[in-house]
């Protein structure tokens, strides 16, 4: 398999092949893999009137393909996949994995902000279709706002259940990745040989791992005292969203240590953060900026801002951080109060079950209220762009 040729992105192949052997050659397929449910569903849409074949999807997954008997065959298809639950799923190591992102609440925002949304700009082809669509430097505040809506959706009670809100929410963003690579591939913008398909299926991988390994790696960092069992039920959480996403069950970790392993594998195998990725994240980093309102929100922005840079270098190491040109700044010196609170903070729950339960409320009460204000009241409907809006970098 050693002759074998990949998209020029997948660097350093033998070292890694030294590292983790043939699972190397096996994930690397996966570059030029997309998802062909989604596509053919897209592809059905775009015969229709424009915004029909959107709302048709968004009527089946609220109520079931059952009740959309004008859907046609690649929507069935694709919802006869979705609306299955394989034996593995189970709802029980579901309803603890989304319970421990609740747990914490506040401190797993900042994880997501400072470093999950942070490393999925990392590679130099996979934050291309973000560029491309202009989906965050353009509209960081209002990509994010939808981000806060999707986690907080898929963590409330029975969340990924077939019709529930974070059902609904995971197929309409696999959809609109279906869109966004159809309208890339048509497009004069996309080198394939260098980067594989678009959003394809190793960098779908990916995204799940930004969300769950990388959450909990960054809880952990912080001072949270996470199990390997509850690491794990976790992970699982986050294959049951993958599978929906659309991603290919081979690729999608049963375990933490699998999680890690698949990490440490891309990490290995990818290219360092380009321009893109610093304009990116300093377009992140900028949000409490751009969405203050009020008097007091204009005066605390830049305070809040600097806060989520020191976290961010703090979640992501010096090496990245210099690469992004992140500054150093005073608040690195209050991390390690935030570790002792935490800290503390766990081992109160560990001796007090009533006090995890609360934790795990006011979690659920600050996902809302987080949605509440970066939306102002606006509904997240999630719907897929219908033109390319940026240039890419070389």
């Amino acid at each position: 398999m050693n002759d074998v040729t990949y998209p020029s992105r997948y660097v350093r192949v033998e070292a890694a092949r030294a590292r983790f052997g043939d699972r190397v050659d096996r994930i690397a397929p996966f570059l030029t893999r997309a998802d062909p449910l989604a596509d053919a569903a897209v592809e059905a849409s775009a015969a229709m009137p424009r915004g029909m074949g959107f709302a048709l999807f968004e009527k089946a997954a609220a109520r079931g393909i059952a009740s959309v008997p004008e859907a046609p065959a690649a929507f069935r298809a694709l919802f006869a996949e979705t609306e299955r639950v394989p034996a593995w799923v189970d709802p029980i190591r579901v309803e603890r994995g989304r319970r421990l992102f609740l747990r914490y609440g506040l401190l797993a925002g900042i994880v997501l902000g400072g470093r999950s949304l942070v490393l999925g700009y990392m590679s130099p082809a996979g934050n291309k279709p973000l560029v491309l669509s202009g989906r965050l430097e353009a509209q960081a505040p209002r990509r994010l706002a939808e981000t806060s809506r999707f986690v907080q959706a898929i963590s409330e009670p029975h969340g990924m259940d077939v019709g529930a809100d974070g059902y609904q929410i995971t197929l309409k963003v696999r959809y609109m990745h279906a869109q966004v690579r159809r309208m890339i591939e048509r497009s004069d913008r996309w080198n394939g040989p260098a980067w594989g398909r678009p959003i394809n299926q190793h960098d779908m991988a990916g995204t799940t791992l930004l969300f769950s390994i990388a959450v909990i790696d960054g809880l952990r960092t912080l001072g949270a005292r996470v199990s390997r069992e509850e690491a794990d039920d976790y992970i699982h959480l986050w294959r049951v969203i993958g599978r929906l996403m659309g991603v290919d069950e081979e690729i999608l970790p049963t375990s933490e240590s699998d999680a890690f392993a698949l990490a440490e594998l891309i990490a290995a195998t990818q290219e360092p953060p380009d321009e893109d990725a610093k304009k990116l994240t300093h377009a992140l980093l900028r949000t409490p900026i751009e969405t203050a309102r009020s008097s007091v929100e204009k005066l605390t922005a830049p305070s809040r801002a600097a806060f989520g840079a020191a976290v961010t270098r703090m979640l992501l190491g010096d090496e990245l951080s210099d690469r992004l040109a992140l500054e150093k700044n005073g608040f690195r010196h209050l991390l390690p109060v935030v570790r002792g609170l935490t800290r503390a903070r766990d081992l109160v729950h560990a001796l007090s079950p009533s006090r995890r339960a609360q934790a795990e409320a006011l979690g659920s009460t600050y996902w809302r209220k987080v949605v509440s204000r970066s939306l102002e009241g606006k509904p997240a409907h999630f719907e897929p762009p219908t033109d390319l809006r940026a240039a890419v970098s070389a």
